[in-house]
C-alpha cells in the first residue's frame, strides 16, 4: 500500500500521432524496489517490477473532482463541468463512481467509493427536486401539464403485505412491498390485454422476500415481481382474481417461481366470502439452472380463439361396433387395435384390453384436439382400447333411462362383445369417470358383471360413493330436477342448438343460465350445462381448442332422463337403485378386484371424500387386493381427464395401476397388502376440507331460488 503525487498525465502528441504517458511520482518507489529485491534474492527468484511507476489493482480517477474545470472533470457534487463556461455545469449529468476520486487513498477504496457515491446522490436528489420545483412554478397552476403532474403524483400507492400459510403442507411466509402504478411499470402488456378495463392502481410491482425454510435455509428475495389485484379471464368473465407472480432468488444460486392466486366470485361471494378472502392458491416450482426463463407455450384466450385455430391430430383407425343390449336398446363401442410390435414393448407381451366409460354425456377420453389424451396414451403403451358409447352418450341418446340401466345392460353388453372377440379367459381393465364409475359399480355389485373378467378398476371422481360439495348438494336438494323434467315434457333430450329447440327447451336453458355456479363462461352451451349439472372443470386447466370442441362439437345433446336417478344417488351419497333403495353396498364380496380411486384436489362437483370412502370400503372388505387412492391437486372434475396437464399428472397413476395389476404373462398379482381393521377405524382423510363459514350458504340465495321457482310454477299453471 502506498501513495503517489497524482501528477501523472496522458497527452496526445499530434505531430507524432501517439499517446504520451507520464507516470505519477511515487517517492516510495525506490525503497519498494530495494525491499522486493531482497525478498526475491532470499527466495532465489527474480524480481520483475516497473522502475517507473507503482501498479494499482483498484483503478481510481479519470474524471477527477475539482473546484474548477482546469483541474478536473466534475465539481465536488459530481456535476460535470460545461467546457463553454467556468461556472455552468451540464444539467442532469452526474458522476458518482470511483473515477471522481482524484488520488490514491492508500487502503482498499470500496468504502471510500461508496461514501463518495452516497454524497453525490444526496446532492443529486436535492438538485432534481429544486429543478422540478422551478419548472413547476414557471407554469400556470391551471395548465394541463401541471394537472397531469399532480395527478401522477396522487396515483401512486405503496403498501406492505405479510402472508402466512402452508405450501404443500410446509410453512411459508411472504413479506411483500407493493407499488401500485401501472403507468410507470413496464412488462405488463400481457396483463393489460386481459384486464384492459381494470383501474391502473390495481396493477403494480412487488418487492420483498419469502421465508420458506423447508426449501431454502436463507431468505428467498424477490428479484422480479408483478401483482394484479383485479384480473379477469375472458373464459370466466364473472370471476375476478388477485394474481401474484414472483421470481425468487436464493443465496445458493437457485431460482424459484411463486404463482399465487386468490379467487373472488361476486356471483356467489356471500356463500364463499370467508374461504375466498383467506385462501391463496399457490404454485411453487424451481427454475431450471441452465435456463432461468421458462419456455411455456401460452394457452391464449378463449375470446381470441377461432375455429380455424382448432388443431385435430390424426387418430389411428378404429372399428365401431353396434351392440344390442338385453333390453333391446342399440349402443355402440369403438375399438382401437394395438398397432405396435409386441416384441418391442416393455413388460409382458400379453396385455389385457382397456374399456373406457365416459361420464354423463361428455367425452373424456377420445379428444381430437389433445395430442396426449388417454386413448392415444394407452395405444402408445401397446394396449387395445375400447370406448363405450352408452345410452346417455350424445351419439346414442335415450329418452328414458336410468344410471342403473347402463350398469345392468350397457356395460355387460360391451364386456360380452370383448369376450366374444378375445375368448372367455381374457380379463379387462376398466377406466371410468363420474356416471361411468357409478355404472360399473352397479354392474359389479349388482352381479351383472363377474369380477373374474375384470383385471383392474380405475375411477376418477366416482366410486360406489358419490359425495358432492355443498353447492351441488344444495342444488340437488332443491326440486330443480323434478321441475326441469316437468318443463321438458316427453322430449327429455336437450339440444345445444339455439335454432332447433322448442319453447320448453328454451325456457329450461334460460332458467339454467340464472342458476348459481362457481365459474361463469362466455360460451352459451357451457353456461347451460354448468347451470344444470354444475361446473365440471376449471376453465384454466383446458386449452382453448379443447373448450371450443367440447361445447361446439362434442356435447351437442344432453339426455336429461338419467338425472332423476342421479339425484337420488347424490342425495343418498352412494349408489342406489332407481327406486332409491340400497341394493348394492351390501355385496362387497362381488368386488374382488384391485382398485384405484382418483379425486381432484380443487373440488368443483364431487369431493375427495368420494375416493376416500371407496378406498376405505375396499381395504376393509377386500384386503387381499391392491387398493390405491390419489388426490391430484389443482384439478376439479372432468379436467382430470381433459386438462392440458392430465397426461403428466393423472395418466401416470392410471398406467401404473394397470401395470401393477398384471404379473408375468398377464397373471393378476394376488396376495396384496393386508390392512388392519383397527387402523381403518382410526383412519382420517387428510384431503378433506375443514368446515367453517365458507361452506354455509347465504339465506339470500336460498330465498331467491325459492321465489324464482314459485314464479315458474305459477307461470306454468
Amino acid at each position: 500500500m502506498g501513495y503517489d503525487d497524482s501528477d501523472g498525465k496522458i497527452m496526445l502528441d499530434k505531430d507524432m500521432n501517439r499517446i504520451c504517458f507520464s507516470p505519477p511520482h511515487d517517492p516510495l518507489l525506490p525503497k519498494k524496489i530495494k525491499t522486493f529485491q531482497k525478498l526475491a534474492k532470499k527466495l532465489g527468484g527474480i524480481l520483475y517490477l516497473s522502475r517507473y511507476r507503482s501498479t494499482s489493482v483498484h483503478l481510481l480517477g479519470g474524471c477527477n473532482a475539482s473546484s474548477n474545470p482546469s483541474y478536473g472533470v466534475c465539481n465536488p457534487n459530481g456535476q460535470v463541468f460545461d467546457p463553454e463556461s467556468s461556472v455552468m455545469v451540464h444539467p442532469g449529468l452526474y458522476i458518482c463512481d470511483a473515477s471522481l476520486i482524484p488520488c490514491s487513498v492508500g487502503i482498499n477504496p470500496s468504502l471510500t467509493i461508496s461514501t463518495a457515491a452516497e454524497y453525490v446522490s444526496r446532492h443529486l436528489v436535492q438538485d432534481v427536486l429544486k429543478y422540478k420545483s422551478v419548472k413547476t412554478a414557471s407554469k400556470s397552476p391551471h395548465s394541463i401539464s401541471n394537472m397531469n403532474i399532480k395527478s401522477g403524483l396522487r396515483s401512486m400507492v405503496m403498501f406492505e403485505e405479510t402472508m402466512r400459510g402452508y405450501v404443500g403442507g410446509m410453512p411459508c411466509t411472504a413479506f411483500l412491498k407493493m407499488k401500485m402504478n401501472s403507468q410507470e411499470q413496464k412488462g405488463f402488456s400481457e396483463w393489460k390485454s386481459c384486464i384492459s378495463s381494470c383501474n391502473p392502481l390495481l396493477i403494480g410491482k412487488v418487492g420483498g422476500y419469502v421465508e420458506f425454510s423447508a426449501i431454502e435455509k436463507d431468505k428467498l428475495h424477490v428479484i422480479d415481481g408483478k401483482v394484479s389485484l383485479c384480473e379477469v379471464d375472458y373464459r370466466t368473465p364473472y370471476t375476478q382474481y388477485m394474481h401474484y407472480h414472483l421470481l425468487l432468488a436464493a443465496s445458493s444460486g437457485s431460482r424459484y417461481i411463486l404463482d399465487g392466486k386468490k379467487i373472488i366470485n361476486p356471483y356467489l361471494f356471500a356463500s364463499y366470502a370467508w374461504r375466498e378472502t383467506t385462501t391463496l392458491h399457490v404454485k411453487f416450482k424451481k427454475v431450471a439452472v441452465n435456463n432461468s426463463r421458462e419456455d411455456k407455450i401460452p394457452k391464449g384466450s378463449h375470446k381470441d380463439f377461432t375455429p380455424s385455430d382448432l388443431y385435430l391430430k390424426f387418430y389411428p383407425s378404429s372399428t365401431l361396433h353396434e351392440i344390442k343390449t338385453e333390453d333391446g336398446f342399440i349402443i355402440s363401442c369403438r375399438q382401437w387395435k394395438c398397432t405396435h410390435d409386441s416384441s418391442k414393448l416393455d413388460g409382458p407381451k400379453q396385455q389385457y384390453p382397456v374399456l373406457l366409460l365416459n361420464g354423463y354425456f361428455t367425452e373424456s377420453y377420445w379428444l381430437p384436439t389433445e395430442p396426449n389424451d388417454l386413448v392415444r396414451t394407452l395405444l402408445e403403451e401397446g394396449r387395445e382400447v375400447w370406448l363405450l358409447q352408452p345410452r346417455l352418450h350424445p351419439l346414442n341418446p335415450s329418452n328414458n333411462f336410468t344410471i342403473e340401466d347402463i350398469g345392468r345392460f350397457d356395460v355387460p353388453a360391451a364386456i360380452n362383445r370383448i369376450l366374444e372377440l378375445h375368448g372367455q379367459n381374457i380379463k379387462i381393465h376398466v377406466v371410468a369417470h363420474c356416471a361411468g364409475g357409478l355404472a360399473i359399480h352397479v354392474a359389479l355389485m349388482g352381479g351383472h358383471v363377474s369380477a373374474t373378467h375384470i383385471a383392474s378398476l380405475s375411477c376418477t371422481n366416482s366410486s360406489m360413493f358419490f359425495k358432492l360439495n355443498p353447492l351441488s348438494l344444495f342444488k340437488m336438494w332443491l326440486p330443480l330436477i323434478p321441475l326441469s323434467m316437468v318443463i321438458l315434457g316427453k322430449n327429455t333430450i336437450l339440444s345445444s342448438s339455439e335454432t332447433k329447440t322448442s319453447l320448453r327447451h328454451q325456457l329450461l336453458k334460460s332458467i339454467a343460465r340464472l342458476i348459481p355456479r362457481y365459474e361463469r363462461c362466455t360460451y352459451n352451451e357451457c353456461e347451460v350445462f354448468s347451470g344444470i349439472f354444475g361446473n365440471a372443470f376449471w376453465h384454466e386447466n383446458l386449452s382453448p381448442g379443447m373448450h371450443y370442441w367440447l361445447n361446439k362439437e362434442s356435447a351437442t345433446m344432453l339426455p336429461m332422463a338419467g338425472f332423476p336417478h342421479l339425484r337420488k344417488i347424490c342425495n343418498a351419497g352412494y349408489i342406489v337403485d332407481s327406486k332409491g333403495n340400497n341394493s348394492y353396498l351390501s355385496h362387497p364380496e362381488r368386488m374382488r378386484i384391485p382398485t384405484l380411486y382418483i379425486s381432484g384436489g380443487r373440488s368443483l362437483l364431487v369431493t375427495p371424500k368420494t375416493s376416500f370412502l371407496a378406498n376405505k370400503y375396499m381395504k376393509l372388505h377386500q384386503p387381499g387386493f391392491r387398493h390405491e387412492r390419489v388426490v391430484v391437486d389443482g384439478f376439479g372434475h372432468s379436467d382430470l381427464l381433459i386438462g392440458e396437464e392430465s397426461y403428466k399428472k393423472v395418466f401416470p397413476h392410471i398406467l401404473s395401476h394397470i401395470r401393477s395389476a398384471e404379473g408375468e404373462n398377464g397373471v393378476i398379482s394376488g396376495g396384496g397388502k393386508k390392512y388392519s381393521k383397527e387402523a381403518l377405524d382410526w383412519e382420517d382423510d387428510p384431503n378433506e376440507e375443514s368446515g367453517g363459514f365458507g361452506i354455509w350458504f347465504s339465506p339470500f340465495i336460498v330465498i331467491l331460488l325459492f321465489v324464482l321457482f314459485i314464479m315458474l310454477l305459477v307461470a306454468l299453471c
